[in-house]
C-alpha cells in the first residue's frame, strides 16, 4: 500500500548559510553576530563555531550535485547577510552576490527550485551599534540588503523566505540570550519581534519591486500548545502560550494586527505600553505581504498555568507530556499528528494561503557503521510518520505545496555546536566527507516516485 502525493509537489531539503558554509573571511564577508557570540566562553557547546562547518562555501557544487542525485525538486538555502552587506549598511559586496548567483544557476540547471532565505539569523555585527533587531534602523538595513539580493536574483528565484523563525530570534537572541547576539532583556525581545516582522514587510516590498511574480513568506517556528490537563486554567494557559509563540506572528502577517490578548500579556510583563514600539501604520506595513506560510515544525508544547515571577514573565509554563513518549536524541517529543492538526488549523484560519513545510526533522546521532553506511532507522521512521501526517492534512483540504526536510546535511547547530545531527547526509567534519544516510536513500525514492510506503523498505534503493 502506498500514499501518493500530487504531481508538482516540492520535495526538498534545507540548510542555512552560517550552519554549513564556513569560509567566514572569504570574498570580503563581514563579521556577523554569530562570530561575536561564539567567541564568548561557554556560549557554544564544545567551543565550536561556524568557521569551517561543512565547508559548503567552497564545496557548493558537491552539495548542489547531492541535491540533484537525491532527486529533490527544491532546495532551501540562505544568503549570508554579512557576505552581501559586510558593514550592515552601504557597500554591497559583489563577490558574495556572485557566489549565490552561481548556486542559483546551478540549481536551476539541475531542475531544482531555489527557496531563498534572506535572514537565517546571521545579522551583520555592525548593526548591533544600534541594538540589532531591537533597534528600528534594522528594518531599513534589511530592506537595503533585500533590494541588493533581489536586484541580482529576482529574475530567477520564485520562492523567497524573508525571515526565519521570528519568535526564536526574539526569544533566544534577545529575551534569554542563548543565541546571538546574546541579549537578555524582555523589552529588547518584544522590540526585536516587532522589527523582524516589519523587516519582513519591507523586504517583501523590495523583492516585489524587482520581481512582481515572486512569492514571499516567513518560515515560522510553530508549536501547537496543548493544555496539560482539562482544567480551565490550563486551557487558558495553552491559549496564552499559543498567542506568545504562534499568533504573535501569524496574525499580523495575515493583516489582522497583533492579537490583543498577547499584547496585554506583554504590557503586564513589561509595565509599559507597546505603543512605544508598535507605531501607527506599522501593522499595515507587515500585513498583506505573505503569499504563503512557511511551517517549521518539530514538536508541541504541553502547557500548564503557573504564577508569574522573576524568571516567568507570563502566566504559564511548559511542563511536557505525561507518561512514556517517543523522543529524539535531543529529548523532543515526536508527535506527527500535531503537525497534521497544525496544518488543518492554518488552512482553517488562513483559507486559501499555500503552506510549505520549510523545516521538519529530528536529532539522531547515528554514524557510519561496519559497512560504511548510516542506518538511521529512527530518522526514517520520523520522516515517514510526518509525511503521512502531511498527506492526511492535504486529504482534508490543507493546501500544502511542498516539504523541505531539515536538514540536507549534518551541520553546526547554533549554541549546541556540532553534537546534534539533523541531516539526511552524514558529514565527517574534519574531512568534510558526505555519506548519504539510509533516511536520505528512502527520501530519494519518495521524491522519485511521489509515493510514500507504509513502512521503510528493507533495502534502501538509492546509491
Amino acid at each position: 500500500m502506498t500514499t501518493t502525493f500530487p504531481p508538482g509537489f516540492l520535495w526538498g531539503a534545507a540548510t542555512s548559510a552560517y550552519q554549513v558554509e564556513g569560509s567566514l573571511d572569504a570574498d570580503g564577508r563581514g563579521r556577523s553576530v554569530w562570530e561575536e557570540f561564539a567567541a564568548r566562553p561557554g556560549a557554544v557547546e564544545g567551543g565550536g563555531d561556524g568557521s569551517r562547518a561543512c565547508d559548503s562555501y567552497r564545496r557548493w557544487r558537491e552539495d548542489v550535485d547531492l541535491v540533484a542525485e537525491l532527486g529533490l525538486r527544491a532546495y532551501r538555502f540562505s544568503v549570508a547577510w554579512a557576505r552581501v552587506v559586510p558593514e550592515g549598511r552601504g557597500r554591497v559586496e559583489r563577490r558574495g552576490l556572485d557566489h549565490y548567483e552561481r548556486v542559483v544557476d546551478a540549481l536551476l540547471e539541475r531542475g531544482v527550485e531555489p527557496v531563498l532565505t534572506l535572514n537565517h539569523w546571521d545579522m551583520p555585527q555592525a548593526l548591533m551599534a544600534d541594538g540589532g533587531w531591537a533597534g528600528r534602523s534594522s528594518v531599513d538595513a534589511f530592506a537595503e540588503y533585500a533590494d541588493a539580493v533581489a536586484g541580482r536574483l529576482g529574475d530567477r528565484v520564485t520562492w523567497w523566505v524573508t525571515q526565519n523563525e521570528p519568535w526564536i530570534v526574539a526569544l533566544l537572541g534577545y529575551q534569554l540570550g542563548l543565541h546571538a547576539p546574546g541579549v537578555a532583556d524582555l523589552g529588547a525581545a518584544v522590540a526585536a519581534s516587532h522589527h523582524v516582522l516589519l523587516g519582513h514587510g519591507a523586504a517583501a516590498d523590495a523583492v516585489k519591486a524587482h520581481a512582481p511574480g515572486a512569492r514571499t513568506g516567513c518560515a515560522l517556528s510553530l508549536f501547537p500548545c496543548d493544555p496539560a490537563t482539562g482544567s480551565a486554567e490550563d486551557a487558558a494557559a495553552a491559549w496564552g502560550s499559543d498567542g506568545y509563540v504562534n499568533r504573535w506572528s501569524l496574525d499580523p502577517l495575515a493583516g489582522r494586527g497583533y492579537p490583543d490578548d498577547v499584547r496585554a500579556h506583554w504590557e503586564r510583563a513589561l509595565g509599559w505600553s507597546l505603543d512605544d514600539v508598535i507605531r501607527p501604520g506599522d501593522e499595515d506595513r507587515i500585513g498583506g505581504r505573505q503569499d504563503w506560510i512557511g511551517v517549521n515544525y518539530y514538536t508541541r508544547r504541553v502547557v500548564a498555568a503557573a504564577p508569574t515571577g522573576p524568571d516567568r514573565p507570563f502566566p504559564w509554563q511548559v511542563v511536557g507530556p505525561a507518561g512514556d513518549v517517543r523522543r529524539t536524541d535531543e529529548g523532543w517529543e515526536i508527535v506527527p499528528d500535531a503537525l497534521r492538526d497544525l496544518l488543518l488549523r492554518l488552512h482553517r484560519d488562513h483559507p486559501g494561503t499555500p503552506l510549505m513545510i520549510t523545516e521538519n526533522g529530528g536529532v539522531f546521532g547515528d554514524g557510519p557503521t561496519h559497512d560504511g553506511r548510516v542506518h538511521d532507522v529512527r530518522r526514517t521512521d520520523l520522516l515517514l510518520g510526518h509525511l503521512r501526517a502531511v498527506h492526511e492534512a492535504m486529504a482534508a483540504g490543507a493546501p500544502v505545496v511542498g516539504y523541505l526536510h531539515w536538514s540536507l546535511l549534518d551541520n553546526f547547530e547554533w549554541s549546541l555546536g556540532y553534537r546534534p545531527r539533523f541531516g539526511l547526509v552524514h558529514v565527517d567534519y574534519p574531512t568534510g566527507l558526505r555519506t548519504v544516510k539510509d533516511s536520505g536513500r528512502v527520501y530519494a525514492e519518495i521524491a522519485r516516485t511521489g509515493s510514500l510506503p507504509d513502512a521503510a523498505p528493507a533495502t534502501a534503493p538509492f546509491g
